[in-house]
């Protein structure tokens, strides 16, 4: 049977050649101060050789390290293999950034001229940990069925769509943690009002505001819609910060969920109060009843159906987070030290990025 560390031998040309064509490891490796004396190891190539091997390989420091001797790519102890890895978590994190610069955009999935991404991100915690010690970030490009960014942050690193610069025409598409007006502001300013955003949007998570500037409360607005499950939708605007500061327009829309969906929602809702020993506010129950979201995009060409219906392709950014961990083990962290993790972790999202290009020969091929 062949293990990745056995890939990475027999085929180690083959993924160079799925680099940037003009990409240089050793100059790369040079301004990073990854390698800055060359002894044991010479050159950029052999360092990502081994960052792959000890990282998605699977492969322990004292075996790492006697694979590189018997591979002939280098001499270096337990202690060397460590520190070699340690110093390249920037050339690593560099080689991240040529290898999504490098990528072109999807195909137009649903509307002309617009290119759908999700935005979502998924913890990691060190061995023994309980929470969240590293969040990757990332955006998902549908028409290409893979990754267009990938973002590596501690656990301080907030969630957010501006994360992965928005290209004009991109429609991005994030949940209930992505719907602040400050940073969904900063999204449309970015691209100069050419991308579009679509999120979930929770009860209070926007001050709202009508068009006219009178207070809008959304939770006497749901009670007040009819029963049935056609979608509703009006136009408001989303304070952004201090008073003065230009308001962010919104497009709501909302659309009532099946009774066993809501009965699903409110009782998720009170398992989560409970255990945090918290009182339910009687509000969450009345928005859980339904499917709320926030957009930029214009009424025209653009309708309610078919808003809500791209929302729900949203769990395919989820499916490519779940096999990093499931097929690359990302989330198995061998080490507690911060540099030798980020090293270790880069390996893998160079590896998820390959393996994204890979994937391009099959899903272009018939059938």
């Amino acid at each position: 049977m062949q293990t990745a560390a056995s890939v990475l031998t027999d085929q180690f040309v083959t993924l160079l050649e799925r680099l940037p064509a003009d990409l240089d490891l050793d100059r790369l490796a040079q301004e990073t101060g990854a390698i800055r004396r060359k002894r044991e190891l010479v050159d950029g190539a052999s360092l990502l050789r081994i960052a792959l091997a000890r990282g998605p390989g699977g492969l322990s420091l004292r075996q790492t390290a006697a694979w590189a001797s018997m591979m002939g790519i280098a001499g270096l102890s337990n202690p060397g293999v460590k520190y070699r890895l340690n110093q390249a978590s920037e050339f690593l994190a560099a080689l991240v950034e040529h290898l999504l610069a490098a990528k072109v955009p999807g195909a137009n999935l649903r509307w002309p001229s617009r290119a759908l991404r999700l935005a979502d991100g998924t913890c990691v915690s060190k061995p023994g940990s309980t929470g969240t010690d590293w969040r990757i970030h990332g955006v998902f490009d549908l028409g290409r069925g893979a990754f267009s960014h990938l973002e590596l942050t501690d656990r301080h690193g907030a969630e957010a769509l501006e994360r992965g610069a928005p290209q004009p025409g991109e429609i991005r598409i994030g949940d209930r943690n992505y719907a602040r007006a400050p940073v969904l502001q900063r999204f449309r300013s970015q691209s100069d009002g050419k991308a579009d955003f679509v999120v979930r949007l929770g009860w209070n998570a926007l001050q709202l505001t009508k068009p006219a500037g009178n207070p809008f409360d959304l939770i006497s607005y749901l009670q007040c819609l009819p029963v049935g499950s056609r979608p509703h939708e009006v136009n408001l605007h989303a304070a952004v910060g201090r008073r003065g500061e230009p308001a962010l327009a919104v497009r709501l829309i909302v659309r009532r969920k099946t009774p066993e969906a809501t009965e699903a929602a409110r009782v998720a809702l009170r398992r989560a109060a409970a255990k945090k020993g918290k009182t339910l506010d009687p509000r969450s129950l009345i928005a859980a009843e339904f499917m709320i979201l926030a957009t930029s995009l214009p009424k025209n060409g653009y309708s309610a159906k078919a808003v809500l219906a791209v929302y729900r392709l949203r769990w395919q950014i989820e499916l490519a987070f779940k096999r990093l961990k499931s097929l690359l083990h990302i989330d198995e962290l061998p080490t507690r030290t911060e540099r030798g993790l980020r090293s270790w972790l880069y390996a893998h999202l160079i590896l998820a990025l390959l393996c994204d290009d890979l994937s391009q020969e099959f899903l272009d091929s018939s059938p």
